[in-house]
């Protein structure tokens, strides 16, 4: 068993270092935000395993009437259209991670400037910050390879990770394959065009997000009634799109209206890069890496740009547990010499899909690699 520790030579003990210990930011998005109990949320949280027994959650979607009615002189009694309701399920299991460091009492807690209890708190706490991401974008990215062993559901929201729909997936430069994008591919504010264009074209309609149900506190934004799709690119794919040279290109996004102040109060425009077309556009690091449709590999100079609508995830916590609340634990060994702290809660987070369709979802795969 590994646990951390100090020696007398060590480069953080008290000497001419800070009295801080310098921790790297966490390079995540933070999905919080889109966790909502509404059904306009990107998020959907389902409470019923939160309130309950059970280890799994199952959800239906109803299909929109399609029948063509009746009018005068027709017959009402026996034409009536039958429901269509599809369902997905949700399992929920447990996941945590444990940090060992030494007993208080010990040396090493004499030799250094900070706390390595709250160290160990934090550092639990950037990793599930950054596991959730991970997750999320896992499972609406379609990024099939993260169900490979060792990994099983540790990265993936405890579910496994279906592959996008051809229907729900668009490539550059009009290609049907991740493998087939080269440099001349890369992402444009034409792509965002063909993305929305899917969304509002597909069937079942991919619903855009009620904004209110993102500010915990509907009352306080009731004025704010337009629905938004939010999309997630990574980093080098803003890159190639801010610094497209073509007309009519990123110039669009700085003239498009974020103004009124509301984006300072609704925590889904906290850090956008902007808003297109009604599209909410945010840098996620953690947007995958497209995947080889013939062997299922990773393709590193891709990514997978995704536009999400309402309930393009569902989200559930096991009893006692909640986004915001997870289990902490630290137990002592070795004479009370060492130490073991532990954060876990019980959850599961998976992409939406019914009738083997992705429900919220729509994938833009791009050339994009790193520009330096």
């Amino acid at each position: 068993m590994s646990t951390t520790s100090f020696g007398v030579g060590d480069a953080m003990a008290v000497k001419l270092w800070s009295k801080k210990l310098s921790v790297e930011a966490v390079k995540a998005t933070d999905v919080a935000a889109y966790i909502g109990e509404d059904a306009g949320s990107i998020i959907h949280r389902k409470t019923e395993t939160s309130k309950g027994k059970g280890d799994q959650v199952t959800f239906g979607l109803r299909i929109q009437l399609s029948g063509n009615g009746f009018t005068e002189n027709e017959l009402a009694e026996g034409n009536g259209e039958a429901l269509t309701i599809y369902s997905d399920a949700l399992v929920i299991n447990e996941l945590g991670h444990v940090v060992g460091i030494k007993a208080e009492d010990t040396i090493d807690w004499q030799r250094v400037p900070f706390d390595m209890r709250e160290e160990a708190r934090q550092g639990l706490a950037d990793w599930w910050r950054k596991r959730i991401s991970v997750s999320f974008f896992n499972q609406v990215c379609g990024y099939t390879p993260a169900n490979s062993a060792p990994f099983g559901g540790k990265f993936t929201g405890m579910q496994t990770v279906s592959a996008p729909n051809s229907t729900r997936q668009i490539w550059q430069g009009s290609l049907t394959a991740d493998e087939s994008l080269g440099s001349t591919n890369t992402f444009s504010l034409t792509m965002l065009d063909k993305m929305k264009e899917m969304a509002i074209n597909a069937s079942p309609l991919i619903r855009p997000i009620n904004i209110k149900s993102q500010t915990g506190d509907v009352g306080d934004y009731e004025n704010v009634q337009e629905g938004k799709y939010a999309v997630f690119l990574h980093p080098y794919q803003v890159t190639d799109m801010r610094t497209s040279t073509s007309t009519g290109q990123w110039l669009d996004i700085q003239k498009a209206a974020m103004a009124g102040g509301q984006i300072t109060k609704i925590p889904i425009y906290t850090g956008a890069l902007g808003e297109y077309n009604g599209m909410i556009l945010k840098s996620a690091i953690d947007v995958t890496q497209g995947v080889n449709s013939s062997t299922g590999a990773a393709i590193t100079t891709v990514r997978r740009a995704v536009l999400c609508g309402a309930q393009a995830a569902v989200v559930a916590y096991g009893q006692k547990n909640a986004p915001a609340k997870y289990r902490w634990n630290e137990e002592k060994f070795d004479h009370k010499r060492r130490m073991e702290v532990s954060g876990w809660t019980i959850w599961g987070l998976k992409k939406a899909r019914f009738n083997s369709v992705d429900y919220g979802t729509i994938l833009g795969s791009t050339y994009a690699a790193a520009h330096t």
